[in-house]
């Protein structure tokens, strides 16, 4: 069996949530490696480990990945959720960065200086429902099927539904008028077996108690993934 990655980040969402949802989604148990202080980072540093001196790293298969992009782009290929060809991945790719335009926006508002934080939210607002939920309504509007791309789960549509519990956060009224995005925080993973390699949810964060038993069901909807991730204690909002 191979073992399970380790996610190296720091006791916040942040560029490692993405990960997170992509391995939960894909029923693929992980482990946190907390990063808690200076000294927890230079280790990394010192012993050669992140290539680009940053975080997030995950060690998986015998190698310790930095760069988010590339850490999504290889779990999503090794568990099948990046397409069948190349027209595929490339629309899944269009779609993710779509995705990662306005979630970029909303993350770093955090950040945003207290006297500049009511415009910056205008502009997440404003470009939310004239742009980004609109586009991703029509795309799911025009082929009437359940995911973006090929009638398949993906990437895509797990960092969609990410987004979206974000924008529901700031302001949950900027859905009202998107049904189909509503509907596809809804919707079933698709996956009713078990993953070859032995992987599981995680048995801490992503498998929930079957009512009267103390034995976890399989998580089977993007909704229940994101309740377990945001039920969290660990972890905080979006830095």
């Amino acid at each position: 069996m191979a073992g399970k990655p380790k996610l190296h980040y720091f006791d916040a969402r942040g560029r490692m949530e993405a990960i997170r949802w992509l391995l939960a989604a894909a029923g693929a148990e992980f482990e946190e490696k907390l990063i808690e202080s200076s000294e927890d980072l230079d280790k990394l540093r010192y012993d050669g480990s992140l290539v680009f001196q940053q975080v997030p790293m995950v060690e998986i298969d015998g190698m310790k990945l930095v760069q988010t992009r590339a850490i999504l782009n290889y779990i999503a290929t090794k568990y099948d959720l990046y397409g069948k060809d190349m027209k595929e991945r490339a629309l899944i790719d269009m779609y993710t960065e779509g995705v990662a335009d306005l979630g970029e926006m909303i993350m770093l508002l955090p950040l945003c200086p207290p006297d500049q934080k009511n415009t910056k939210l205008t502009l997440i607002r404003e470009r939310a429902t004239n742009c980004y939920l609109p586009a991703f309504e029509n795309v799911l509007k025009s082929h009437r099927q359940d995911y973006l791309v090929g009638n398949k789960l993906s990437k895509a549509d797990i960092h969609l539904v990410e987004l979206l519990y974000y924008v529901e956060e700031l302001d949950p009224s900027l859905l009202a008028n998107f049904p189909l995005l509503k509907e596809i925080q809804f919707q079933s993973l698709g996956q009713e077996d078990p993953l070859e390699d032995g992987m599981a949810t995680h048995s801490n964060i992503f498998a929930l108690k079957t009512p009267g038993t103390e034995e976890p069901g399989r998580v089977k909807s993007m909704a229940e993934v994101h309740v377990n991730l945001h039920d969290r204690s660990s972890l905080g909002s979006p830095q």
